[in-house]
C-alpha cells in the first residue's frame, strides 16, 4: 500500500515550537509509550490494542521520528523528560502518568519521574538501556555537529530514500524472536531524511544522555512510584545474554523495583510478547492479570 493512501492516525500538537505526532485511545488512568532509538509510534500497536481498555494509552513520535517534525536542537535527556510532561499539558492531562520506556527512552522515562515526580504514577523500563559508567570521549557539540554531517552526506546520496526501509526490517528482525510482517507505515517514514537524521542525532547524543541520567541520579532522588525493570529474554544461554539480564536485575534493585522477564522475546518486546508489556503496566498498580484479562 502506498503512504500517500494510509489515513493518517492520531493528530498533531505543538509542543515546543515542534510539531509532534500523537496518537491517543482508550481510556482510565494515563499511560505513556515511548519507543527506543528511531522507533515510531507504530511500533507500540499491539501493545496499545491490548491496553487501551485499561488505560488511556499516549505515544508520541520525538522530534523528526516517525511523523514529527525535526527539532531545532539535538536531543538531551532533560529535553526528552519536558518533552513528555509538556506534551501532556498541550493533550490536557494533568493528572499523573505512566511512563513506559523502551530501550533508550528507558533514560527518558526514569529522567520524567525524576524531573516531574509530581505527574509520574509509575515506570515500567522495557528493555531499557543500561550505562552504568558512562563516560563521554568528545565534548557533545564535536559529536552532533560530525553525527549532523553524516546525516546530510546520507541524505545528499540518496540513502535514506534508496535503504532505509530496508535497513529497518533488518534492524526489526535482529531485534525479535518472532516473525512479523512489515508496517505499512515503515516505508513512508524510514526513507526520509527526517527521520534518517534524527536516528544519526539519537545515536549520537546516546552517551551524553547517559552521564546525563547518571549525573541526575545523584541529584534528584526516584520518587516512591512502583517501578518495573521488563528484561528480553530469547531463551539462550550465551555468557553475553545472562550477563545483560543481571544487568537489568540490578537496575531493578537499584530503582527499588521489580524485576520481570519477557520471554520468549528479542529486545523489541512490544512485537514479540506486548502481553508481557500490558501485564507490567496493569500490575503496577495492583490491576493484575486476574483482574483485569486481556482477552
Amino acid at each position: 500500500m502506498s503512504s500517500h493512501r494510509l489515513p493518517t492516525p492520531g493528530r498533531f500538537v505543538r509542543v515546543d515550537g515542534v510539531p509532534l505526532h500523537v496518537v491517543t485511545e482508550g481510556s482510565g488512568p494515563l499511560c505513556v509509550l515511548s519507543g527506543g532509538l528511531g522507533m515510531a509510534w507504530f511500533d507500540w500497536d499491539a501493545v496499545a490494542a491490548l491496553l487501551a481498555p485499561h488505560r488511556t494509552v499516549v505515544r508520541f513520535d520525538r522530534p523528526g521520528l516517525g511523523l514529527s517534525a525535526r527539532a531545532p536542537a539535538p536531543p538531551t535527556l532533560a529535553a526528552e523528560a519536558d518533552r513528555i510532561a509538556r506534551l501532556l499539558d498541550a493533550l490536557g492531562h494533568r493528572g499523573p502518568a505512566t511512563v513506559v520506556g523502551h530501550s533508550l527512552a528507558g533514560f527518558h522515562a526514569e529522567g520524567f519521574a525524576r524531573l516531574h515526580p509530581e505527574r509520574c504514577a509509575g515506570v515500567v523500563l522495557v528493555d531499557g538501556s543500561i550505562e552504568e559508567d558512562p563516560r563521554p570521549l568528545l565534548p557533545r557539540a564535536v559529536r552532533t555537529a560530525w553525527a549532523g554531517g553524516v546525516a546530510g552526506a546520507l541524505s545528499a546520496a540518496g540513502l535514506p530514500r534508496a535503504l532505509g526501509p530496508a535497513a529497518r526490517r533488518l534492524v526489526g528482525r535482529a531485534s525479535t524472536v518472532g516473525s512479523h510482517p512489515p508496517h505499512p507505515w515503515e516505508r513512508a517514514g524510514y526513507r526520509t531524511s527526517r527521520v534518517a537524521r534524527a536516528c544519526v542525532l539519537e545515536n549520537a547524543t546516546y552517551p551524553y544522555q547517559a552521564a546525563e541520567l547518571a549525573a541526575l541520579r545523584r541529584d534528584r532522588p526516584m520518587p516512591p512510584v512502583p517501578v518495573t525493570v521488563l528484561a528480553a529474554y530469547d531463551g539462550s544461554e550465551t555468557a553475553g545474554r545472562l550477563r545483560w539480564l543481571e544487568r537489568q536485575r540490578a537496575l531493578a534493585a537499584e530503582l527499588g523495583g521489580r524485576f520481570a522477564l519477557a520471554a520468549p522475546a528479542g529486545h523489541l518486546v512490544m512485537a514479540d510478547v506486548p502481553e508481557s508489556v500490558v501485564h507490567a503496566v496493569l500490575d503496577l498498580t495492583g490491576t493484575g492479570r486476574d483482574a483485569a484479562p486481556l482477552g
